[in-house]
């Protein structure tokens, strides 16, 4: 029993540290007005709500151009690409749409659900490509958890899908990965400790792998084109999804780029392959 108070003591010290380090990749409201303040571009929020779910995204660029929606991982927000959303070339070439997954941000119904399935995140992110009046396919980026989304989304709306470019994928459920602490995430008082995306994504983690194997069907009904991108050197997700990836592609116009000096966040450190692909 001390042995396990004990462990529970350094896990929540643990989780208030880590929370402390990954609060400066969080940006609040604040400090997200006071970037945008003397940007010429400023992002455009919509909200779409229904009886079951609410989307909030942002948009840049005219609606008129080609649309690339943008989709975060796990925890995460519409603003983990800003640095391609506030980039010039893909802002006058693009209709740039970024969502907040459902379950995170301000993409949050009441009362709160604990996990929405890859079903669900896709029916209603679909509904963010209803701000784009350019009657063109949508290009989709998905990164770590919101790379199935991306293939959710691919295989169950292909007239509305040209490309879809998957960085650091978490897409096989034989190899998701669990921490220690993981099992700790789910105690009351530590999730009391936490910010309330750091809940929803441990929520959603126990939830990926039976969503991941119902997606294993869908891979073949995808029928845009698919670039997949992994780092060698990301601790985050296992390389072998990059394997993963090829099979359940074989046969699909897919292309796989392995980046051995890269860890999770591609398009933090090779936005430079990212817009490639988009330019593609």
């Amino acid at each position: 029993m001390k042995s396990r108070l004990k462990l529970l003591s350094v896990f929540i010290a643990t989780s208030i540290v880590s929370v402390s380090c990954f609060q400066k990749w969080i940006l609040t409201d604040k400090e997200l007005r006071e970037h945008y303040a003397e940007k010429r571009s400023k992002p455009l929020f919509h909200v779409i709500e229904n009886d079951s779910i609410k989307l909030h995204f942002v948009t840049f660029g005219a609606d008129t151009a080609q649309p690339v929606l943008f989709i975060h991982g796990a925890p995460g927000s519409w603003d983990g690409y800003l640095n391609l959303l506030d980039d010039s070339l893909l802002q006058n070439s693009f209709h740039l749409i970024s969502v907040d997954r459902p379950g995170y941000g301000k993409s949050q119904k009441r009362p709160k659900k604990k996990t929405y399935t890859l079903e669900e995140q896709a029916n209603a992110i679909i509904l963010a490509l209803k701000s784009n009046h350019s009657n063109k396919k949508a290009i989709i980026v998905g990164r770590s958890y919101g790379a199935p989304v991306a293939a959710k989304l691919a295989a169950k709306y292909p007239d509305k899908i040209e490309k879809i470019i998957l960085l650091s994928p978490a897409i096989d459920p034989d190899t998701e990965k669990f921490w220690w602490f993981s099992k700790f995430g789910k105690i009351f008082l530590v999730r009391w400790f936490l910010p309330e995306r750091m809940n929803t994504a441990t929520d959603e983690k126990y939830a990926h792998i039976k969503e991941l194997k119902i997606l294993k069907n869908d891979w073949k009904k995808i029928q845009s084109d698919v670039t997949v991108m992994a780092g060698g050197k990301d601790w985050i997700v296992d390389t072998t999804n990059f394997s993963f990836a090829k099979k359940m592609l074989i046969g699909k116009n897919a292309k796989f780029i392995f980046i051995p000096e890269s860890g999770h966040l591609i398009s933090s450190s090779r936005p430079d392959l990212v817009k490639k692909e988009i330019f593609k």
